[in-house]
C-alpha cells in the first residue's frame, strides 16, 4: 500500500504503552484510551509518498503526532479509531505529524541516530538551581538533543512560553520546540545538569 502525499507507518510494539514489566508480569498502568501520554509515538515506516522528495526510507523509524494510533469517544460514546487508521497495523501519516526520524540499521554496528525533522529542535530539561521552589526543572531552557540545524546539538538555549509539548524519547523527558520559538542561546555556567524523571526511565 502507498500513498501519494502521506507515509505509511505501523506502531512499533502497539498503539499504546500502558504497561510495565514488574518481576516478569504485566501490569496495566492506564486504562484511559483518551489519555495521550500512554499513545504510542514510535512507528516503523512501510511505504514513502509517491511525490515529493524526503529523506526518510521504508524501514526507519519514526516519532509522530500522538493523536496517529489514538483512540477516542464520539459524542455518543461510541469507540473510534483517528482518521490515520487503515487497520491495526497500516495507518496513513501526514508528512507534518512527523517530528523525529532514525534510518534502518543495515549492519548491526551502524550508529543510529534520531534527526529531528525541518522546522523542530527536541531539548533536553535541566534540573532547577531554586532550592526554594518545589518545580524540578529550570523553566523555558533546555539542552538540544536533536536538531534541524537551527541551533548546535549540546546548545543551552531557551523558549517562548508554551512553546513546548513532551515527548518520551528512548527512556528520556524531551521537549519538542518549533525551532523559531527558540529565544536564545546561553553560554554554560557549568553547573547544568538534564533532568530525567524515573517514570520516563522506565516508558
Amino acid at each position: 500500500m502507498k500513498a501519494v502525499y502521506n507515509f505509511v507507518v505501523q506502531p512499533v510494539k502497539s498503539r499504546y504503552n500502558n504497561t510495565k514489566d514488574i518481576d516478569g508480569k504485566e501490569l496495566i498502568v492506564n486504562t484511559e484510551i483518551f489519555n495521550h501520554q500512554y499513545v504510542s509515538r514510535e512507528a516503523i515506516v512501510k511505504a514513502i509518498p509517491t511525490v515529493g522528495e524526503t529523506d526518510i526510507k521504508v524501514g526507519d523509524t519514526v516519532i509522530v503526532h500522538h493523536n496517529v494510533f489514538r483512540r477516542w469517544h464520539n459524542q455518543h460514546g461510541i469507540e473510534k479509531n483517528s482518521r490515520a487508521y487503515i487497520d491495526e497495523d497500516t495507518y496513513i501519516v501526514q508528512p507534518d505529524q512527523i517530528f523525529l526520524h532514525k534510518p534502518k540499521a543495515i549492519f548491526s554496528y551502524h550508529n543510529r541516530k534520531w534527526q529531528a525533522m525541518k522546522g523542530y529542535c527536541f531539548v533536553a530539561p535541566i534540573k532547577s538551581k531554586n532550592k526554594l521552589s518545589a518545580e524540578k526543572e529550570q523553566p523555558l531552557m533546555g539542552i538540544v538533543k536533536y536538531t534541524d540545524g537551527t541551533v548546535d546539538e549540546g546548545d543551552l538555549i531557551g523558549f517562548r512560553p508554551n512553546s513546548e509539548y513532551e515527548f518520551i524519547v528512548d527512556g528520556q523527558k524531551l521537549y519538542r520546540l518549533l525551532s523559531k520559538f527558540i529565544t536564545i542561546k546561553y553560554e554554560y555556567q557549568g553547573d547544568e545538569e538534564e533532568y530525567n524523571p524515573g517514570w520516563a526511565e522506565s516508558s
